[in-house]
C-alpha cells in the first residue's frame, strides 16, 4: 500500500485511559458520544463546550484531547500545544491536525471492534459498524461472559500459563464467524462511481 496515496491511514491501537485526564471540546452530538465513551472506560473527563473558552492551560496536563468543532484555527492551535505538551490529540474530521483518529466501534461487553476507512468513506465504515454491532448480540455477550468466567476459574486451578492458554483455546472451539458483503451495481459492472453535479445530493 502506498502511504502517499492514503495519507490518513492510522496505526490502530487501543488506549488505556482509566484514571487519565482527558478533555473533550465541543457542544455537539459527537462531543457527547466521545465524553460518554471516555467515561465508560474509566477516564477522568473535563468538557469545554465553547471554543472561545479554550485556554492553553486547559490542555497542559491532559493525556488525551478530543476536539469536535470544524474550526481549523482551533485545530492548528491545539496541534501546536499537543506537540509542546506531549498530549494525544484528535481533531474530529480534520486528520491533518491530529495524530489520533476516532474509529467507528461495535461493542459488546468487553469486546471492541474498531473500524476505519482511512477517511475515504465514513458511510462504508458506518455500514460495517451497524452490521458488526448486530452480530454482537446478547448471545455473543453471554458467550464472552462465560469465557471470562472460565478464564477466572483457570487462574485458580491451572498453574502454568501455557495450560491456561490451551484451556481457553479449547473453550472457544466451535465459535465461527461468517461475513458477506454486497456491492453497488456500478461497481460490479466495472463502471465508475456515479457523479453528482454541484447542488445535487
Amino acid at each position: 500500500m502506498d502511504v502517499t496515496e492514503y495519507p490518513y491511514v492510522f496505526f490502530p491501537v487501543g488506549l488505556n485511559v482509566r484514571d487519565r485526564d482527558c478533555l473533550v471540546i465541543g457542544d455537539d452530538r459527537e462531543a457527547n458520544e466521545k465524553e460518554a465513551a471516555l467515561r465508560e472506560t474509566g477516564a477522568r473527563v473535563r468538557r469545554i463546550r465553547e471554543v472561545t473558552n479554550v485556554r492553553d492551560e486547559d490542555v497542559r496536563d491532559a493525556f488525551l484531547v478530543i476536539s469536535t468543532p470544524q474550526d481549523e484555527a482551533l485545530a492548528a492551535r491545539l496541534r501546536a500545544l499537543a506537540d509542546k505538551h506531549r498530549f494525544l490529540f484528535c481533531a474530529i474530521d480534520q486528520p491533518r491536525y491530529g495524530f489520533v483518529a476516532m474509529q467507528a466501534v461495535a461493542k459488546a461487553g468487553p469486546v471492541r471492534i474498531a473500524i476505519s476507512t482511512g477517511g475515504i468513506s465514513p458511510r462504508v465504515g458506518g455500514k460495517l459498524r451497524v452490521a458488526l454491532q448486530a452480530a454482537l448480540d446478547a448471545t455473543f455477550e453471554r458467550f464472552m461472559n462465560c469465557l471470562n468466567a472460565q478464564r477466572q476459574r483457570n487462574r485458580g486451578r491451572l498453574d502454568e500459563s501455557e495450560a491456561r492458554r490451551e484451556a481457553m483455546i479449547l473453550a472457544a472451539e466451535g465459535f465461527e464467524v461468517e461475513v458477506r458483503m454486497r456491492y453497488p451495481e456500478w461497481f460490479t459492472a466495472g463502471a465508475d462511481a456515479p457523479e453528482v453535479r454541484s447542488g445535487e445530493r
